[in-house]
């Protein structure tokens, strides 16, 4: 049997692409929030998870940041979605329909 994508590991891109895209720019500390917030806090992002996703996206062009000020006061990474990333966003509804769709045919 050849090896599937894991579909699993792109839920995190998923979210933060889906959070920038309804949400506009935010800092990262933002999206973790949001994510929390909106999944009823059944969704945790750690640090350690998001940072490392959010530089990964940005290095391939499906997002991009600059700093500035938050409400605050603080410096921030501001991230902002690109049209790479909305088409890459797409992309990973579509996939992640496809991982639900199925876990929906085992589950019956």
């Amino acid at each position: 049997m050849g090896k599937k994508p894991d579909n699993l590991q792109g839920a995190l891109d998923l979210l933060i692409l889906r959070t920038l895209a309804s949400r506009g720019p935010m800092h990262g500390y933002g999206i973790a929030v949001h994510i929390e917030r909106v999944s009823g806090d059944a969704l945790k992002v750690e640090e350690g998870s998001l940072y490392p996703a959010l530089h990964r996206m940005e290095q391939l062009g499906w997002i991009d940041s600059r700093w500035k000020t938050t409400e605050n006061r603080r410096r921030a990474k501001y991230y902002r979605l690109t049209p790479a990333g909305q088409k890459r966003l797409g992309e990973e509804e579509n996939a992640w329909q496809s991982v639900t769709d199925a876990v929906a045919k085992v589950l019956k």
